[in-house]
């Protein structure tokens, strides 16, 4: 008798089907914004990444950065929108959907997926691997920190779309410097996405971390299209529409060195030509 197929033997036909679920609903969202299309799209986003990282880091590490990037990233949140840290003060409308207090379900999500992104782009451009073992308080901020600017690359484009075209939040302060949008939230992003990555590399400091599938370098892609998909549709529907040429090069560019450095890439195993 044939034994049963593994949770772990089911995860890689998983992990793609839901990569191809978002790609479709990112695309419908291009004709319907809606809050439902949004709320699909972000919670397709966040199982995607989810199940890559379960293959990448394995299901224990993958549960730890989960939860540290929707707790930190919901607790920023909340005190953004309560208080003005981090951001500056803005209150969350109706458009995201639910909401846990003041934070819509899907921003923590957000978080989670995009610090999951910068954390793999960030890897593949330094160590040529989706997942380093370069030990060190310095290797990991210096990570953390140009995982936190990648991160950050992908909101100079989103935040004026998800505040003037889809009014998912009202900032207070409605003159700020980058389209409309202050400065300030800026550095909230990359010191939050630090914090959150930071946060997950030290929770790990101590395992060494074993890819829970022999196919990984499939699953390095799965954030990278996520991430190139983000890249797309600003690029398409960016508003204003200067957005549409800024997000070419700042997300354009730490995309296509995360690509150089995953076909330098060797899954353990394989030796050189």
């Amino acid at each position: 008798m044939s034994a049963q197929p593994s949770t772990a033997g089911r995860l890689p036909a998983l992990s793609f089907a839901l990569l191809a679920a978002f790609v479709i609903a990112t695309a419908a969202r291009t004709h319907n914004d809606t809050t439902i299309a949004i709320v699909i799209a972000s919670v397709l986003m966040f199982a995607c990444c989810w199940t890559s990282a379960a293959h990448l880091l394995g299901t224990r590490a993958a549960l730890q950065f989960v939860l540290i990037a929707v707790s930190l990233g919901w607790f920023a949140e909340q005190m953004g929108s309560s208080r003005g840290w981090f951001f500056g003060h803005y209150t969350y409308t109706d458009v995201l959907g639910p909401r846990l207090l003041d934070v819509p379900l899907v921003i923590p999500m957000m978080w989670f997926a995009l610090t999951y992104a910068g954390y793999v782009i960030s890897n593949l451009i330094v160590w040529q691997s989706a997942v380093d073992g370069a030990p060190g308080l310095g290797n990991a901020a210096m990570l953390s920190f140009l995982a936190a600017m990648i991160v950050t690359a992908f909101d100079l484009g989103a935040d004026p779309y998800f505040v003037y075209t889809l009014k998912a939040w009202i900032m207070a302060k409605t003159d700020g410097a980058w389209f409309g949008e202050t400065v300030q939230g800026f550095f909230g992003w990359v010191f939050v996405a630090f914090v959150i990555i930071f946060s997950f590399r030290m929770s790990v400091r101590q395992l060494t971390l074993q890819p829970a599938s022999p196919f990984l370098r499939r699953h390095a892609m799965v954030p990278l299209t996520i991430y190139a998909a983000g890249m797309v549709f600003q690029m398409i529907l960016g508003s204003p529409v200067e957005i549409r040429t800024i997000a070419a090069f700042a997300m354009g560019i730490p995309l296509l060195c995360a690509l150089a450095g995953f076909q330098r890439w060797r899954a353990p195993g394989k030796v050189a030509a």
